[in-house]
């Protein structure tokens, strides 16, 4: 397995330059370094084959993640605002191949964070989905890439909380590029167990963050079994990507975004949200190998 940490840990605004993080992240001790893709049509092609130069040189490997605008919802009933939606993903992925990055995971079915007062209609809003959803898996194909939809927990999405109800919609848009992604603190909120859907979701498990309760990196002597979860991950093979995404520190559109409205740590300063994240690492490959 292959570790990373997603780069929204240190900032409070998405979108910023991913490229200052990938000597950071490798001195560390990561593998992975996850980026967030939806301001990518910001950017030049430039930008990403220079990434990608960087990457390279360092032995850093790239992930993307994306929680979709509400412009970017392909669950939509307005075929206008879907078909803008396309535009926006093709050139996305192009420009996520140039930069090596060939896996994208969050809330890609739909949009986030919900408004849950605007209403929805869950099962209308999934078929329409599913069905855009196999679409945009063959165009992401042309480019290599991954499709992961992330299980999120009740108060961040409505269409896919569980496991179970992820691997309903995976089997429905039945592409092999698009998969089903689980995290530990939407887990440890949504599912019974913290292992059995690791054993369900078996070969369809594209990517798996990991974080604590409260989302601190996952840490030695925490009340989550991180030991039964590296030995669930074992048992169906999986030799994928495991990506911390931290949420630690208040401000921004991230700390808005995510709901962090009190500093989760005591020092919120570079050094020691570094030494964090390096004895993260260190714990969990010490662990599950």
């Amino acid at each position: 397995m292959k570790y990373g940490i997603y780069y929204a840990y240190w900032e409070k605004e998405w979108g910023g330059d991913f490229c200052n993080y990938i000597s950071k992240v490798k001195k560390l001790g990561f593998d992975i370094l996850e980026v967030a893709c939806g301001d990518f049509h910001t950017k030049k092609l430039e930008y990403f084959k220079e990434a990608r130069k960087i990457a390279e040189a360092e032995n850093i490997l790239f992930t993307g993640g994306y929680g979709p605008r509400p412009e970017h919802n392909l669950a939509s009933e307005d075929e206008k605002l879907v078909e803008k939606a396309f535009d926006f993903w093709k050139d996305c992925f192009e420009k996520m191949a140039t930069a090596g990055i060939y896996s994208i995971g969050g809330a890609l079915y739909s949009y986030w964070p919900v408004d849950f007062k605007a209403g929805f209609d869950k099962e209308a809003d999934k078929a329409r989905s599913i069905e855009r959803m196999k679409q945009l898996a063959d165009i992401a194909a042309e480019y290599e890439i991954t499709l992961n939809m992330e299980v999120l927990n009740r108060f961040e999405g409505y269409m896919i909380n569980t496991c179970e109800e992820g691997m309903d919609y995976v089997k429905k848009v039945d592409k092999p590029n698009v998969k089903i992604m689980l995290d530990t603190f939407h887990m440890n909120i949504e599912e019974e167990s913290m292992t059995e859907p690791i054993i369900k979701a078996g070969s369809h498990l594209g990517n798996f963050h990991v974080g604590e309760a409260n989302r601190k990196p996952p840490y030695q002597g925490s009340r989550m079994p991180w030991e039964e979860m590296g030995k669930a991950l074992k048992e169906i093979g999986y030799n994928g990507s495991i990506v911390m995404e931290p949420f630690v520190v208040r401000g921004g559109k991230v700390g808005q975004d995510i709901s962090v409205w009190r500093d989760i740590v005591a020092d919120t300063s570079e050094k020691s949200l570094d030494k964090a994240a390096s004895d993260s690492v260190k714990f969990l490959r010490d662990l599950w190998g």
